[in-house]
């Protein structure tokens, strides 16, 4: 993901705002920023600006860029507030967040490395998911590839939230009968339809599957991680497909 330049004047109205919270004293700037992001008129300044580019930013038709399955409604501060009341009117600290990741998962929480203070969860924009989760394929649950994967994984509640390894299951039967479409209609010289058939594809919910699904078809293991199914690791890996599907992610 890449962050889009915000209007001018939300711009300047996040620099003032950051610079009240800096000339309050230490001690008080959390409670200076949580007041700030409090004010109705405050958010009305900035809300509209950043969160237009947000959308524009995520998945698919406004996906929460957390979950990937629910609309993203809310902007969320990627570091809290209440641990960094100076990123309060940070643009690089926004992410587009559904209502529950937001509010009832991520919360204030935020862990970090005991030993380094590193933050341990992903920001998407700066983070590659891929690098550090892995989709296990068919069960449709993820597996951390790292600590920053296992942090994602607890916080978020990814494998525990029923509803979402339900709907990657779906998402995953959808994705193979995707490429299975696009393969006929090309090899008719339907060309548009194919593409339309690889634009769909992305715009539905979860579609960090059939990102996962591209991604392990080029994994030394692919043949063991794509067991009985090699019908469909043979169409991921046909350059063609590959290219005009990939163009679009």
């Amino acid at each position: 993901m890449i962050r889009p330049e915000l209007p001018l004047d939300t711009q300047e109205h996040l620099a003032t705002y950051t610079r009240q919270i800096a000339d309050a004293a230490a001690s008080d700037r959390k409670a200076t920023a949580i007041g700030l992001w409090g004010r109705f008129a405050v958010r009305r300044r900035v809300r509209p600006g950043v969160l237009a580019a947000l959308t524009d930013m995520a998945p698919g038709h406004q996906r929460c860029m957390y979950c990937g399955d629910s609309q993203g409604t809310d902007i969320d501060h990627f570091e809290p507030k209440s641990q960094a009341p100076l990123r309060t009117f940070d643009w690089t600290n926004y992410l587009l967040a559904c209502s529950y990741c937001n509010s009832n998962q991520k919360r204030d929480l935020f862990p970090r490395d005991a030993s380094t203070g590193r933050a341990l969860l992903l920001d998407p924009t700066l983070d590659d998911p891929l690098n550090h989760l892995r989709l296990v394929l068919p069960l449709c649950t993820y597996r951390g590839l790292s600590a920053q994967g296992d942090a994602c994984i607890d916080v978020f509640g990814l494998n525990r939230r029923g509803v979402l390894v339900a709907g990657r299951r779906t998402a995953y039967a959808t994705a193979k009968q995707s490429v299975e479409l696009w393969r006929i209609a090309t090899d008719r010289g339907q060309h548009a339809k194919a593409d339309e058939v690889a634009r769909v594809a992305w715009d539905r919910p979860l579609a960090d599957v059939l990102a996962a699904m591209f991604h392990q078809s080029g994994h030394p293991a692919a043949e063991l991680l794509f067991d009985g199914e090699e019908e469909i690791l043979a169409l991921l890996r046909d350059p063609e497909l590959r290219a005009s599907f990939l163009a679009r992610a």
